[in-house]
């Protein structure tokens, strides 16, 4: 079966099966490895893209729920080139140590952002609540949100 979906703007093609978790498609498929795989169970953020601008957990959407709509990854917001400012605000205040949740982060907060451009500290937590850091840059990652919001804004 062929499913074809808007990935960062572009159509793009992948042989999977319709219940191929998105996930996969991204990774294995077409090549954008920034979403990782953590559970499996759409419990630590790891693997969070954007799905017509909401952020979704990509281990368990089916491929076959992203036809005809709009995927985004974090390939899809900035590059080594021209970083997003939730990017340059994650670099800028050491919030990743080890960086498997960062895109997960990112994505989550940039959903955030897209709703709330000027959030507290406490929506920036709540937002950020179904991403695990295991390295616990938490209080990091919270302060390059906000630097990112008031850059933005």
């Amino acid at each position: 079966m062929s499913i074809s979906v808007k990935v960062n703007g572009r159509q793009r093609q992948s042989d999977a099966e319709a219940d191929t978790p998105l996930l996969y498609v991204l990774r294995n498929d077409l090549e954008l490895n920034g979403a990782k795989f953590g559970c499996g169970m759409a419990q630590c953020g790891a693997c969070t893209v954007h799905v017509d601008g909401n952020a979704v957990r990509s281990c368990v959407t089916p491929a076959s729920a992203v036809a005809g709509k709009e995927v985004t990854t974090i390939e899809g917001i900035g590059s080594a080139d021209k970083l997003h400012p939730l990017q340059r605000a994650f670099i800028e205040e050491q919030a990743a140590q080890c960086g498997y949740c960062s895109a997960g982060m990112i994505m989550s907060a940039k959903a955030l952002l897209d709703r709330n451009p000027l959030p507290t500290p406490d929506q920036v937590r709540e937002a950020l609540a179904g991403n695990l850091c295991r390295c616990g840059t938490h209080t990091r990652i919270v302060r390059a949100v906000l630097r990112a919001a008031r850059e933005m804004a």
